[in-house]
């Protein structure tokens, strides 16, 4: 089959790899000039399969109130005369039951857990280098309300089967040694050793090498348009030159990976999507001293974020903004949450890292309310697929997924404990 996949991150790029390696003519495009360039660019770099917890649950409506509005909470919400946005809050408040926590969190292991065996083929398999450590995920903690909120996730990630062990502050400093000078705040952890870190940039930008050369062919510097449609089936896809030429393009299947921006290309084909970008943000910062850097990957409960160590950079990534389609990083509330990641990292890490050019950046996550992604054929068309909506775990989920996708494509059902669409 000629099939056209519409976005080049981590979700295009593995579906376009899995697709090619069936036999298929396989072409991607994207808008930018390269693989990965958007939110695949710089996330947190941790590939979790045991921290997947879903943002809806039932403490969260009163935390989101008392956060509504700060410009340093961890997750910012601004209302918007946008139909879509409220929308997704009203399903949101929905998942924020026990109930239907605790089925999230069974999807979101299952997939993990597929993804994480497709991912470790894969390296195995390409001999792919991404800056990849295999040291685990240590969640600390700053608080003993936060320990005790932190014991009980990891009981509940037990019971599906993740073991994430609940640690003491003296092994969490045995997990990882540099947060030594942090000691004193510590009041404890969870630990899953068999999760890891790597530069989802990177790896991405290197499959998609491999794809080309394997026969996928890349179309870079173009615009998606729009998609046409007749009798439960897309004709063409619209798309639109760098020079603004307008230009059809006709194939057998369509694959529609472009995270945040494919709830509004599918819209008028009256397909709704409930998935809402959520702005989050990352800086990266040059290691002064990379002996006295951490190795582990972290997650900081007290202030939402991610610590990942890549070479000699350290990124730290965090905090959630719904505020439309918006990346900008020279608005005040993008300043004050950029530099709270800098200054968090400083308190953690003191003269670590050099602080004097950090590199910024905010990307657009595909949010869905219950935090599971898209996967598979939509509904009412014979050859439009899609692979989106993955949230935060793009990452954790990008080769599973794509895999998962490719099996659907080929009229056989994967194995993995995840409801995918059908």
């Amino acid at each position: 089959m000629q099939i056209t996949i519409l976005g080049a991150g981590i979700l295009g790029v593995c579906t376009a790899w899995y697709l090619a390696e069936q036999g298929h003519a396989v072409t991607v495009i994207d808008r930018q000039p390269a693989a990965a360039l958007e939110t695949s660019f710089a996330n947190g770099a941790q590939i979790s399969v045991s921290f997947c917890e879903p943002w809806a649950n039932a403490g969260v409506p009163l935390k989101v109130a008392g956060w509504l509005l700060a410009d340093d909470s961890p997750l910012l919400f601004r209302p918007r005369l946008d139909p879509a946005q409220w929308r997704w809050g009203l399903e949101f408040l929905t998942q924020c039951t026990s109930a239907a926590f605790a089925h999230n969190v069974r999807q979101l292991v299952a997939l993990g857990a597929y993804s994480h065996t497709a991912l470790k083929a894969l390296v195995a398999e390409t001999g792919i280098e991404y800056n990849r450590l295999e040291r685990g995920i240590l969640h600390f903690f700053s608080s003993s309300q936060g320990l005790a909120a932190g014991a009980k996730a990891a009981e509940l990630m037990r019971s599906f089967g993740v073991d994430r062990r609940l640690l003491s502050r003296d092994e969490v400093l045995a997990v990882e040694p540099a947060l030594a000078s942090y000691a004193a705040h510590i009041h404890g952890g969870t630990y899953t050793a068999s999760d890891e870190s790597g530069d989802a940039h990177v790896f991405t930008q290197a499959l998609a090498r491999l794809a080309q050369a394997r026969g996928v062919q890349f179309i870079w510097n173009t615009q998606v348009t729009g998609l046409e449609a007749q009798g439960g089936r897309v004709n063409a896809v619209l798309l639109a030159e760098a020079d603004g030429q307008p230009k059809r393009l006709t194939t057998d299947q369509v694959v529609v990976a472009l995270g945040s921006y494919s709830a509004p290309l599918l819209a008028p084909l009256g397909l709704r999507l409930a998935i809402y970008p959520t702005k989050g943000y990352s800086v990266t910062l040059r290691l002064l001293r990379p002996e006295a850097a951490s190795t582990a990957s972290l997650m900081d409960d007290a202030r939402k974020t991610a610590i990942s160590r890549l070479g000699d950079d350290i990124r730290i990534a965090g905090t959630a903004e719904m505020a439309g389609y918006d990346t900008r990083l020279d608005t005040p509330t993008a300043r004050v949450r950029g530099q709270q990641l800098v200054d968090r990292y400083e308190q953690l890490f003191p003269g670590v890292a050099d602080l004097s050019q950090p590199r910024f950046w905010a990307g657009l996550r595909p949010s869905t309310p219950n935090n599971l992604p898209y996967i598979g054929r939509a509904k009412g068309f014979a050859n439009l697929w899609l692979n989106t909506g993955h949230g935060t775990l793009g990452w954790t989920h990008g080769a599973g997924s794509g895999k998962a996708l490719a099996e659907l494509m080929a009229g056989r059902v994967p194995e993995l404990g995840f409801a995918l669409m059908r």
